[in-house]
């Protein structure tokens, strides 16, 4: 299982997504869930995927092969809604063409989800959610931000805080509260956390960062959090009935 959060803003994108993979309790591994395509002054575009290592890893493959044959990078595409459609296409094509090649394991869950967003000149910031049937949602104003993989835990603060006027910042630091939930709660999901920033209009990646365990701003940010929440805890007063 994974955790991946996309937001888009007033102010430009948002990513955020973790990097464990486990095949059982014997077999965890860290591979990174973020795939950034970009060309300075035209466009860029991010990717995260939950799900099946191997399909996600096959459509990601895919997906850069069609751009080489093409001859053109994939921001050249006339908008985000159509890379979303050919994540989707891919995405489809994969789950279908290796469940029919390997019948023997049908207990084995070769699906993905993937969240597609990014800017392309002329285009304002999109983001879509491509499900493994291969369609997809836009994030509108009243829905600013997806969720893939282990999305239960963190969820509620990110609907508590997260509007399309928020700044960038802050919603940096609601994801990374929103993935201390998630991580405290479930050990399928953990460090280290991969971050990304798109401001509108610069078509590339503002700031890219790697969130590992010696990462000093995360810890004393898990510390805070967890402090703040007991202290609040501690003053919501106790219930008339049991007086």
């Amino acid at each position: 299982m994974t955790y991946g959060i996309g937001m888009v803003l007033n102010g430009g994108l948002v990513f955020a997504s973790d990097s464990r993979t486990n095949a059982g309790l014997d077999h965890v591994s860290t591979f990174c869930k973020m795939t950034v395509v970009e060309t300075p002054g035209q466009g860029v575009i991010v990717m995260l995927n939950s799900g099946n290592l191997a399909t996600t890893q096959q459509v990601v493959s895919r997906i850069k092969q069609h751009a080489v044959d093409a001859d053109k990078p994939l921001t050249a595409h006339a908008s985000i809604f159509t890379v979303a459609e050919l994540v989707g296409r891919e995405l489809r094509k994969t789950i279908l063409t290796t469940t029919n090649e390997a019948p023997e394991q049908g207990d084995v869950d070769f699906t993905a989800t993937f969240l597609v967003g990014g800017q392309v000149k002329g285009e304002v910031p999109r983001l879509f959610m491509v499900y493994p049937q291969g369609n997809f949602i836009e994030s509108t104003v009243d829905t600013p931000f997806f969720q893939i993989g282990e999305s239960k835990y963190g969820k509620p603060i990110l609907d508590r805080v997260i509007q399309p006027n928020i700044s960038m910042t802050q919603a940096i630091k609601c994801a990374l509260v929103s993935f201390d939930s998630t991580i405290k709660s479930n050990l399928s999901v953990g460090l280290p956390i991969d971050v990304a920033m798109i401001k509108t209009n610069d078509l590339q990646v503002t700031k890219r960062h790697r969130i590992d365990s010696e990462d000093i701003y995360f810890r004393d940010l898990r510390s805070s959090w967890s402090q703040g929440l007991r202290q609040v805890f501690g003053q919501l007063p106790d219930p008339d009935w049991l007086k």
